[in-house]
């Protein structure tokens, strides 16, 4: 059986993007922004496994187009997202106002890699009898933002991870902003956050810090990620998917950790620029590593 180098698992999703200057409508998730960022890198063997209403076919079928291996198992909706922006573009509101059927054993029982990203939008979208079943084929990545995400009344609320001792110890790379990294351990140090779930299973910890950077563990040393200043800031949403793009590429390359970690890091700076998905090369990724005004994190 044929065995990629990346696979991503998610939903493409309906996106409602409301920002002080414009109000725009367009695909989202995990699934859409990795897949359309890591097509411009033509040295990496990628497929995306989505689950989408018939009705947003169109967007699989654009992908394809542009080069993106895709598998699509039907579902009876699409997921429907508003995110709403304030001047500040690290502070997101959101609303959910559908949701699509969760993936399961089945569906993937055909999808070899190396790395698995479950790229989860909501809290059920991955059974755990689904991520143990993948990470004795691959590397587990996941955002913990989709399992923190509790809909009540379309509205969305943070909560705790209901199974994270469970499914933590076959994750081997896990990314969570500041917040997210506090309501799953129950600590605000960065440091003891990262001790706490690497001793749940996580053996690649990344917190990102918005603008101010981002901190990765790998159970021995603390890895100081730089933000990368942009030229303008235009719209935020897929950033975090972008940085997990830009890490997962260069770690599959055989990259390491910091180097990763740097080259995720400006290519969610060149995507925070434009409206839309990163539409960058490679090239332009390690120019900014080299030219652009560095915020390095404290903690």
């Amino acid at each position: 059986m044929h065995k990629y180098d990346i696979c991503c698992v998610g939903h493409i999703t309906l996106d409602k993007v409301v920002t002080p200057e414009s109000t725009v409508h367009m695909p989202g998730g995990t699934a859409f922004y990795f897949s359309h960022a890591i097509r411009h890198f033509d040295d990496i063997d990628y497929t995306l496994v989505t689950s989408l209403a018939e009705s947003e076919m169109k967007v699989v079928d654009d992908l394809r187009t542009k080069g993106v291996d895709a598998h699509v198992i039907p579902s009876r909706h699409s997921v429907y997202f508003e995110n709403i922006y304030e001047e500040n573009q690290d502070n997101r509101t959101q609303r959910v106002l559908a949701k699509a059927d969760p993936f399961k054993v089945d569906s993937l029982n055909n999808i070899e890699s190396r790395y698995y990203l479950l790229g989860a939008l909501l809290a059920d979208d991955f059974p755990l009898k689904l991520v143990k079943h993948l990470s004795s084929r691959g590397l587990i990545a996941i955002d913990s933002q989709g399992y923190l995400r509790e809909v009540r009344d379309q509205n969305v609320y943070p909560v705790d991870w209901e199974d994270k001792l469970e499914t933590l110890k076959y994750v081997h790379i896990l990314k969570v902003n500041e917040l997210e990294m506090e309501v799953l351990t129950g600590m605000t140090d960065i440091r003891e956050a990262a001790y706490q779930l690497y001793d749940w299973g996580v053996r690649e910890v990344l917190v990102t810090l918005g603008s101010l950077g981002s901190v990765i563990y790998d159970g021995t040393d603390f890895y100081p990620i730089p933000a990368y200043k942009p030229q303008q800031i235009v719209d935020a949403t897929g950033c975090g998917d972008t940085y997990v793009t830009g890490y997962l590429y260069k770690r599959a390359k055989g990259a390491s950790i910091e180097e990763a970690g740097k080259f995720a890091a400006a290519m969610a700076t060149i995507k925070i620029e434009v409206s839309g998905p990163f539409c960058g090369t490679k090239e332009e990724v390690e120019k900014r590593i080299t030219t652009a005004e560095e915020i390095i994190p404290v903690f």
